[in-house]
C-alpha cells in the first residue's frame, strides 16, 4: 500500500464511489470531493473523508487538494468537462500532487470526431504536458448503460437501442473501479495508458439473449430508429451537447465501430473481468 492521501472526484458516481470504498477498506487514506455531502453516507461509513465542494470552485478545490499525494479525475461527460479537468490538473500540480489518474476513453485518439472522445483526448494531452506523473484508464462501453433500459426490460421484455447490427466489448464499471483502486494503491503505473474492456464482443441481440437466459424469461432486442431514440433521450438530458454526444457514439457503433477485447484487466489484477451474465445476475432486482 502506497502512503499519503488519495483524492477521488466523482465519488458519488458508480465508478468513483466503488473505487473510494475499495481503497478505504484496504486501509488507504481516502478523501472524496463531493458537491452534496448528504449523498455521501455510504462513503463516510466506509471511512472515506468527505470534502464538501464543487470541482469548479477554486477555493473548495484547493482545500480538498491540501496534503494530497495522488488524485483520481473522474468527471461526467459534459460541455464544461475539458475546462474543469484542465483546471483540476493545474490545481493538483500547484498543490504538490505527485500522481494524477484520469478516467478517459479507448476512443480518445487523434482524428476522433465525437465531442466526448475529443474532450478526453484534449484533457489527456493537457495532463501529459503538465509535468505530473499520470495514468490514463481508458474503458469502453459500460454495462451499466443498460440501467437506462431497465423499465422496458421489466415491463415489456424489450431492449430498445438504435444500434442496428452493431457490437461492443462491454465493460462493468466495477472492474474499472477495481483498476483505479489498484493503480492508486500500488506503484509502477506512472506514464501508463490502460485500456480496460470486458471479456467478449457482443451484439445487442446477444445482450438481449443473455438477459433472457439469466432472468429466465423472453427479452428481445429492438433496433430503435435513431431519430426516435434521440427524441426519447432528449426527455432525460437537458444538454444538447450531451444528447449529440451520446447519439454520436451510438451511431458509430451502428455503423460498425467496435473496440477489441484487451487482457489489461486480467494482467493487472490476476483474474478475469466480469462478463454480461455476472452483471445481469448481480443487478437482477433492477431488471425484475
Amino acid at each position: 500500500m502506497v502512503d499519503g492521501v488519495i483524492l477521488i472526484t466523482g465519488a458519488t458516481g458508480k465508478t468513483g464511489a466503488d473505487a473510494a470504498i475499495r481503497l478505504a477498506k484496504s486501509g488507504a487514506r481516502v478523501r472524496a470531493l463531493v458537491r452534496n455531502p448528504d449523498k455521501a453516507a455510504t462513503l463516510r461509513a466506509a471511512g472515506v473523508e468527505i470534502a464538501a465542494g464543487d470541482v469548479s470552485d477554486a477555493a473548495a478545490l484547493r482545500a480538498a487538494l491540501a496534503g494530497v499525494d495522488r488524485a483520481a479525475l473522474i468527471l461526467p461527460n459534459g460541455d464544461r468537462q475539458l475546462s474543469l479537468e484542465t483546471a483540476f490538473t493545474d490545481a493538483a500540480k500547484a498543490a504538490g500532487v505527485r500522481h494524477l489518474l484520469k478516467i478517459s476513453s479507448m476512443e480518445a485518439v487523434p482524428g476522433a470526431t465525437n465531442s466526448v472522445h475529443r474532450t478526453h483526448l484534449a484533457s489527456e494531452m493537457h495532463i501529459r504536458a503538465s509535468g505530473l506523473a499520470w495514468t490514463m484508464i481508458r474503458p469502453n462501453f459500460y454495462m451499466q448503460n443498460f440501467f437506462g433500459n431497465a423499465a422496458t426490460i421489466r415491463t415489456e421484455g424489450k431492449l430498445y437501442l438504435p444500434m442496428g447490427q452493431g457490437r461492443a466489448c462491454m465493460t462493468d464499471s466495477r472492474d474499472v473501479a477495481e483498476i483505479v483502486a489498484h493503480v492508486l494503491s500500488t506503484g509502477g503505473h506512472e506514464g501508463q495508458s490502460y485500456e480496460i474492456t470486458g471479456p467478449a464482443v457482443l451484439s445487442f441481440a446477444d445482450v438481449a439473449a443473455r438477459f433472457a437466459a439469466v432472468l429466465g424469461r423472453p427479452v428481445e432486442y429492438v433496433d430503435q430508429d435513431p431519430a426516435a431514440y434521440r427524441a426519447h433521450l432528449s426527455k432525460f438530458l437537458s444538454s444538447t451537447w450531451h444528447v449529440d454526444a451520446v447519439c454520436g457514439i451510438f451511431e458509430e457503433i451502428r455503423h460498425g465501430y467496435v473496440a477489441p477485447p484487451t487482457d489489461t484487466f486480467r494482467r493487472l489484477t490476476g483474474h478475469a473481468p466480469r462478463d454480461m451474465d455476472t452483471f445481469i445476475r448481480d443487478h437482477r432486482a433492477i431488471f425484475t
